[in-house]
């Protein structure tokens, strides 16, 4: 007399669609698409946190006087540059990182693109079975 139950009898039936390998297919894909989009994200708030310092320094660099030399950070390594060409540097740094930010903001609407067609197809199936939804 166990009374307990999950899900009512009539909800209970209608979740039980086959699995075929094309759905297992699509379900890995949806998986891997949605592991790439958050590496993804997590790198664009990395590049936008980089951005906002890199504003930063511009504004500071605009500040200071033309014959000082600054101290300019490559990489690992500071190197002393005069100031008009820090500002030279800083603005190729800018322009890069503006490249890095659209590379990386294209492939995060082609993931989520695609997430949405295998939605789409999953759901349609699955119905209430499947949840893609974090």
């Amino acid at each position: 007399m166990n009374s307990m139950r999950m899900l009512a009898e009539e909800e209970e039936n209608e979740d039980t669609a086959e699995v075929t390998w094309e759905d297992q297919q699509r379900i890995n894909s949806f998986s891997k698409l949605n592991t790439r989009l958050r590496n993804i994200e997590l790198k664009l708030e990395e590049l936008k946190q980089e951005k906002e310092a890199l504003d930063d320094l511009s504004t500071e660099l605009e500040l200071t006087d033309e014959d000082q030399t600054v101290l300019y950070k490559v990489g690992e390594s500071f190197l002393h540059l005069s100031q008009p060409r820090a500002l030279e540097r800083l603005e190729q740094d800018q322009e890069d990182l503006a490249a890095s930010l659209a590379v990386q903001s294209e492939a995060a609407d082609e993931c989520e693109k695609g997430m949405k067609e295998l939605k789409v197809v999953l759901y349609a199936k699955f119905g209430r079975a499947i949840n893609l939804d974090e």
